[in-house]
């Protein structure tokens, strides 16, 4: 994904921008304080990814007005996760805002055309993934990335996995989320040349121990290219597969 600066700079080489209208750009104030919080006005500058809001704990009031600030400076489409039911209501009175109630997630703004290198395969072991898998999946759409979702093709019936080898094979990151033993992504992992983002959930009965079990077996994965993020952390994995996915070659 080409960063916001990058943008600017061959808006100068191709004559589309001023020198002093970059130098503008460039300069603007790298935070906003609001009281509540300070928001992160460069992020998308030093990350290709603008700010995101995290719902939990936050108040609608709080979420709004930041949200509020992001759009005034630019931010056309903002991501909210781990936004409940009651506060995307009172969000949604504010703001145009579509909200995945599955996933937690509320989107102001349109969605940006997929501009990544390739595919973000998003594979669950079970239904009771899909919350997480899609927190993950609506991240990775939000920044830019085409998703093929996979939903119940854990190991307890394997054949669902080599059903959609074809995908597996193309994709150019998979994200592989379970909960129980966790060992949907050691399966992946051993079948894609792509990188392997795992996501343990907290699915599971009293042994898997809120998620702890599964992310242990992903830690202690023998499939090489797999990574791991935290329990539960849709998020994170769609945001690090975007980052995969929007890699240039130096």
């Amino acid at each position: 994904m080409k960063t916001e600066i990058k943008t600017v700079l061959e808006a100068v080489k191709n004559g589309k921008m001023s020198v002093d209208n970059a130098l503008l750009a460039i300069k603007k104030e790298p935070f906003e304080d609001i009281g509540y919080a300070k928001i992160d006005l460069h992020r998308g500058i030093r990350q290709g990814m603008p700010e995101v809001i995290y719902g939990a704990g936050k108040t609608a009031e709080q979420i709004s007005g930041i949200a509020e600030k992001m759009k005034q400076r630019g931010q056309n489409t903002i991501l909210i996760t781990r936004l409940s039911p009651e506060a995307a209501a009172q969000v949604g009175a504010m703001h145009e805002m579509d909200y995945h109630a599955e996933a937690s997630v509320g989107i102001i703004g349109p969605m940006p055309l997929a501009d990544g290198i390739g595919k973000i395969v998003v594979a669950t072991g079970g239904t009771s993934d899909i919350p997480v898998a899609e927190e993950a999946a609506l991240t990775a759409e939000v920044h830019g990335n085409e998703v093929v979702r996979l939903y119940d093709v854990g190991v307890a019936g394997l054949h669902r996995l080599f059903a959609h080898l074809d995908e597996i094979m193309s994709a150019s990151v998979i994200i592989a989320i379970a909960g129980m033993e966790g060992a949907l992504a050691s399966v992946i992992g051993g079948l894609a040349d792509c990188p392997v983002i795992a996501v343990p959930t907290s699915v599971g009965y009293g042994a898997a121990f809120g998620g702890l079990s599964a992310l242990l077996s992903m830690l202690n994965s023998c499939a090489s290219g797999v990574s791991v993020v935290n329990i539960d952390n849709g998020f994170g994995a769609g945001y690090l597969a975007s980052m995969i996915n929007h890699m240039e070659t130096k």
